[in-house]
């Protein structure tokens, strides 16, 4: 399954919304920097989906706030 994910990287608080069934909105404490943001991102969305998180794999947008990832059940 594809979804889209617009992150926030350095937020004050992490937060986590489901918009639509392919869209997220992410928040997360993580600077953007050494892949911190992405690595919190693919943790909170494995969690969310029940699966490992080497089931998640970002597609596109490694360095853009928007971002495509695929996650494998």
């Amino acid at each position: 399954m594809d979804v889209r994910v617009h992150v926030k990287a350095g937020a004050r608080r992490e937060i986590f919304r489901k918009v639509r069934e392919d869209l997220f909105e992410i928040s997360v404490r993580e600077e953007a920097e050494r892949n911190e943001a992405n690595a919190r991102v693919i943790e909170l969305l494995a969690a969310y989906a029940g699966v490992p998180q080497k089931s998640v794999r970002i597609i596109t947008g490694a360095r853009s706030p928007k971002k495509r990832l695929r996650i494998v059940q």
